[in-house]
């Protein structure tokens, strides 16, 4: 009784929590949308910049980082800016083409650890009035189900195989 009310109570656990996927990563992209938006202002102000004065980006940060200790670490962040613009605009455009059931399967591209720690600030859970959050509800009342009774498994194996011996002894006498 005890087994099947802990196995009850970690499918709830596991149906609670992969219930709320759908909707957390559903704004982590929204912000990851706002990152890129405001990281794309940034990169094409430097590359306006850049054009002005008719240089490439790449002849910009060159003489950027040749002009003194300031301009050098300047270099270095313009260049980080673009190369966070990059990835992160490649994690906007594969989680957008994903379907709420498809973006579990791209979770790599729900990484970035400061969009992640801001969604997840002012995200609340809520009840899965949706399709997919059923789904992910109930695959996740499934696995903590399983994770939880194959844990208790392992934990009643050390007295199962006494209480066996116990009565294999008293068989034999």
């Amino acid at each position: 009784m005890i087994v099947r009310a802990l196995t009850l109570a970690g499918g709830l656990a596991g149906a609670a929590g992969l219930s709320q996927f759908p909707e957390f990563s559903q704004q982590y992209t929204q912000r990851l949308g706002g990152a890129v938006d405001e990281l794309a202002r940034v990169v094409d102000q430097f590359d306006r910049d850049a054009s002005a004065v008719g240089m490439s980006r790449q002849e910009a940060l060159s003489e950027l980082g040749q002009s003194g200790a300031f301009g050098a670490r300047r270099s270095q962040t313009i260049t980080r800016t673009i190369a966070r613009h990059r990835d992160l605009s490649a994690d906007l455009d594969a989680l957008r083409a994903a379907g709420p059931f498809t973006r579990a399967s791209r979770i790599a591209h729900l990484s970035d650890p400061q969009i992640a720690r801001a969604a997840w600030r002012d995200y609340k859970p809520a009840a899965p009035l949706t399709f997919e959050g059923a789904v992910f509800a109930g695959t996740g009342f499934l696995a903590g189900s399983l994770v939880l009774s194959m844990l208790i498994g392992v934990l009643r194996m050390p007295f199962r195989r006494r209480g066996a011996r116990s009565r294999r002894a008293g068989a034999g006498a």
